[in-house]
């Protein structure tokens, strides 16, 4: 049984299931092991993470009188609060999502290339050029006001081994579509964009060989790769070419709202709007991408999981991303009330609960199906979506081949 507990409450013996945080809150490789020392114990009360799940029929329980919340308990309030943002009506896109994937993807090799250039630029200490870096967020701006699933899609498709330079492209559109969704102007749309693009140069000088650990970091290495967002925004001000927005969510994206963040501990109000946006773009890409030392979630249920984390982000923030996004986001492994498997190929209607699905197995006779796109909105009464599925549990492989048309 799984149940959500404070980390103050954590003690030797336990099983930890899952840290409630992005992984680049604490230094662990995994999320699933046993703790067995005083001093892996220190480590986890010493990191940025506020509450985590332990499972209690692989470890020890809680203390007697200690609050916890069990799985059940946490996803009715988890879906509860996903539901109160569920019906938004999307602004009227002037390109189909097919035609979209398709120059997204010339733009993301484009975005690949420049940033690559503007990075290693960063790290051989040499005078940074902007000019690049704002054509190509009026490019991401144009691609996700035709049509923002696809570009916002595409980029979380990254290899491992290029995610510093795709991450920054996605966190890019991230938030240029949170900005739109919260209905900034046009130039804040912008900044915001930018501001996603450079939020995390400050990578440039931590070394490779940490950047790119496939294992855990030591304390010291967690404590250099946490020096990132104070280092970016040095470069960003010695560079004289950006303005105070852009800094400041290069140097407070990691910052929390109840204060547990870095590198400054801010908290609520004392963290500016594009710094609480650019957390929450941040973390959605970093948990639903690959990584050296670890796959990435699937995107449903890094939106599920995120909607726990309760202190990380701001409330109304994250609902205008989920807006976004939707509860389903593209690339979503859902199961369907007849007990269909399909994975969410576009948010289309006005409620995001209905979005477009592919579907392709069938969870009663664990046989694959003739594949078919089935628009949600037009079944109602006669088929919705029930629940979340993982590729794991069915051992299904290139489901992001389905929705893109892209080959693994």
């Amino acid at each position: 049984m799984l149940k959500r507990i404070a980390v103050a409450d954590v003690r030797v013996g336990m099983y930890i299931h899952e840290f409630c945080g992005s992984w680049m809150d604490h230094p662990f490789w995994k999320s699933k092991f046993r703790l067995e020392s005083e001093k892996d114990l220190q480590r986890v009360q010493a990191s940025s993470v506020g509450e985590l799940w332990i499972d209690v029929s692989k470890g020890l329980d809680v203390a007697q009188g200690t609050v916890s919340a069990s799985t059940e308990e946490v996803a009715a309030q988890t879906e509860a609060d996903l539901l109160a943002v569920a019906h938004s009506q999307p602004e009227a896109l002037t390109s189909s999502m097919e035609e979209e994937l398709q120059r997204a993807v010339k733009l993301c090799a484009t975005a690949k290339a420049a940033v690559i250039s503007m990075f290693g630029d960063a790290r051989m200490g040499q005078a940074l050029q902007f000019e690049q870096a704002g054509e190509l967020v009026e490019e991401i701006s144009e691609s996700v006001l035709r049509h923002p699933n696809a570009l916002i899609s595409l980029a979380r498709l990254k290899n491992a081994n290029e995610y510093t330079y795709m991450h920054s492209v996605a966190v890019c559109a991230l938030m240029i579509a949170l900005a739109r969704q919260l209905g900034l102007d046009d130039v804040q749309v912008r900044e915001a964009g930018l501001a996603g693009l450079l939020h995390d140069i400050g990578k440039m000088a931590i070394p490779n060989d940490i950047l790119n650990k496939p294992s855990k970091l030591t304390d010291n290495e967690f404590a250099t790769m946490r020096d990132h967002p104070v280092a970016g925004s040095q470069m960003l001000l010695d560079s004289k070419q950006v303005g105070a927005l852009v800094l400041d969510v290069c140097l407070h994206h990691h910052e929390k709202i109840d204060g547990t963040g870095y590198p400054h501990r801010l908290a609520g109000e004392q963290i500016s709007l594009y710094a609480r946006m650019g957390a929450v773009c941040d973390v959605y890409d970093a948990v639903t991408s690959n990584r050296p030392y670890k796959n990435g979630w699937d995107p449903g249920e890094s939106i599920r999981k995120m909607a726990e984390w309760k202190g990380h982000f701001d409330p109304l923030v994250f609902q205008a991303f989920v807006k976004a996004v939707g509860i389903y986001p593209v690339g979503s492994l859902v199961r369907l009330e007849s007990g269909r498997i399909g994975v969410v190929m576009e948010q289309k209607t006005g409620s995001l609960l209905t979005p477009m699905v592919k579907v392709f197995f069938s969870a009663k006779s664990k046989m694959p199906i003739a594949r078919e796109v089935i628009d949600l909105s037009q079944l109602a009464g006669r088929d919705k979506i029930v629940g979340r599925e993982t590729a794991e549990k069915w051992g299904f492989r290139h489901v992001d081949e389905l929705w893109s048309g892209l080959a693994g």
